[in-house]
């Protein structure tokens, strides 16, 4: 069965295994922030408590086998969290969420780690597809996409909900890759 390592590292970052102690760096990076948060799939942390009760959830995913959550830093400067990167296994295939701080925003950071992460899926003999989406009005993510290379299979019409911008779902972009 597919799994991710508990650590792994790209050219310029380390990954590993969130844990309930990073509750307090990844509400300061990024989950309260609602610039950040405007596109996922949750609301703004109001307090590392929020934090802490979704890293026991994804804490359990790692343990079922079926959720991968990374905490990514900068190997040049190893003590600030720039942000998660949370692989979901479902069957033959692994779909991808993240989410960076914003001062990490526009440096090449999600590219280069889900490029590695979907490299890492595809290289598996059980993995045939990669996959992740994002909104329709999200371009900074759909470049992600393409560049860890992924392709745009089309719109997913009221795929997914935004609380942050619309009680009702939206329009996503699904991007693949495959082997």
């Amino acid at each position: 069965m597919y799994r991710l390592p508990e650590s792994l590292e790209t050219d310029r970052y380390s990954l590993r295994r969130a844990k309930i102690e990073d509750a307090q760096a990844i509400f300061a990076a990024y989950a309260a922030d609602p610039e950040v948060t405007r596109f996922l799939g949750w609301m703004p942390h109001h307090s590392v408590t929020d934090t802490n009760e979704f890293l026991q959830i994804v804490s359990a995913e790692w343990e079922a086998g079926n959720g991968f959550p990374l905490v990514a830093f900068d190997r040049r400067q190893p003590a600030e969290l720039v942000g998660m990167f949370h692989p979901q296994l479902n069957g033959h295939k692994v779909s991808y969420g993240y989410v960076l701080r914003r001062s990490a925003w526009g440096k090449g950071c999600a590219s280069e780690v889900m490029h590695r992460l979907v490299a890492h899926a595809l290289s598996h003999s059980q993995v045939f597809r990669a996959e992740a989406f994002c909104d329709v009005e999200n371009p900074a993510s759909a470049r992600v996409l393409e560049k860890a290379g992924m392709e745009r299979e089309g719109v997913m019409r009221r795929y997914f909900r935004h609380p942050n911008i619309s009680d009702v779902p939206r329009d996503c972009f699904l991007y693949s890759k495959v082997r």
